[in-house]
């Protein structure tokens, strides 16, 4: 097993320093990922810019080989729908702009139901959301959106979906492949989000992947999924446009390449190739990354 991690990439990492408990810190994933030979990191935080915690960290563990990258979630602490924060991520060589988690109207009325109760809290009471939907009073994609998209465009960078409604997704990511976004990513499909079969399909037809989180597949308070489901979810949207990524740091769950490697024994388990695992734990996410 330990050869089908050598090369694997984690678009979605919590480590920390974060205002959530997690139960390690940048250096520590990245010294996981350098130990079983990962290609690449993504550290993700809900409320600030990691691109220069990765520029750092890389330039300080050469020796690792492991390439480190970050990005920004368009949460309040962000500015919202914030184009010069965008711009900035950009420019400072960030990869991935996430539309809003926390602070997504989507999310927070998941929250009130009960449906995102598992969600991990800050470890100090902050502020109250104000609420983001990515859409203006019509129904349309919002200008600010519009103005973010095309600076996404413009870096070739990978835009994902967040924790917005499956139903804001097709509306955002349509007007982004007209715009010129050519990497598209929807954020653990079947939970907040709220997709279902038909749903995964048409944006796969977008030209989205579908990124699934270990965490919600493995032991731990995150887990959600069977191995079963794993399988369904995959033959959904097809091995082509699936992407597994830990979504791992938090308090009660494994470490990220524990995760991966939990997850990649849960596959071969499932019959999965190898050739298969490969490109859903590393090989798709080297193409969103340039890295291919």
């Amino acid at each position: 097993m330990r050869d089908l991690l050598v090369g694997a990439i984690d678009l979605h990492c919590h480590s920390g320093p974060a205002a959530m408990p997690r139960i390690l810190d940048h250096h520590d994933a990245l010294m996981d990922c350098a130990e079983a030979k990962f290609r690449a990191l993504l550290y993700k935080d809900h409320f600030y810019l990691g691109t220069a915690h990765a520029i750092m960290l890389e330039k300080l563990f050469p020796e690792t080989g492991v390439k480190l990258y970050s990005g920004l979630a368009l949460n309040n602490a962000s500015g919202g729908f914030n184009p010069h924060a965008v711009d900035h991520a950009i420019k400072l060589g960030a990869k991935i702009i996430w539309m809003p988690t926390l602070s997504a109207a989507n999310h927070i009325a998941m929250q009130a139901s009960g449906q995102a109760k598992t969600f991990p809290k800050t470890a100090q009471k902050m502020l109250d959301p104000i609420p983001l939907t990515a859409l203006d009073a019509n129904g349309k994609v919002s200008d600010p959106v519009k103005q973010i998209l095309d600076l996404i465009a413009e870096g070739d960078i990978i835009l994902a979906g967040g924790h917005l409604s499956a139903s804001e997704l097709f509306l955002v990511f349509d007007e982004a492949r007209s715009r010129g976004v050519r990497k598209m990513l929807v954020n653990h499909p079947t939970y907040i989000v709220g997709c279902s079969e038909d749903d995964i399909r048409g944006l796969v037809a977008l030209g989205a992947y579908m990124e699934h989180s270990i965490c919600m597949f493995v032991e731990g308070r995150s887990k959600k999924f069977s191995p079963e489901q794993l399988a369904r979810l995959i033959e959904v949207a097809g091995v082509d446009r699936t992407v597994l990524s830990s979504d791992l740091g938090l308090v009660g769950s494994p470490r990220p390449v524990e995760g991966f490697r939990e997850v990649v024994g849960t596959l071969l388990d499932l019959q999965v190739s190898k050739a298969d695992i490969r490109a859903m734990i590393g090989g798709h996410a080297a193409k969103l990354l340039n890295l291919d």
